[in-house]
């Protein structure tokens, strides 16, 4: 009787810590992705200097943007980049 008892204590044991562990993984990834969400939405990264479209050039490790957003559609002045 008492060895029935004990298995059932630790199978009890064991499944309280299988839940914690469970649970403590899901806040870390929740955590996670609630940090990644909050620096998405603060960060607003300025435009930086790079070869805009139709320029080309065979310097290595000059690239361009697709669309730059740093532009103005309208033909306005482009916003100035980091140098």
């Amino acid at each position: 009787m008492k060895e029935a008892s004990a298995d059932m204590l630790r199978t009890r044991r064991a499944t309280l810590w299988l839940c914690l562990l469970i649970a403590s993984g899901l806040v870390l990834v929740a955590a996670a992705n609630a940090h990644l969400l909050y620096v998405a939405s603060i960060s607003q990264p300025s435009c930086v200097v790079h070869l805009r479209q139709g320029e080309t050039t065979n310097q290595p490790g000059r690239f361009a943007a697709a669309d730059s957003s740093c532009s103005s559609p309208l033909g306005a002045a482009p916003a100035r980049g980091r140098e």
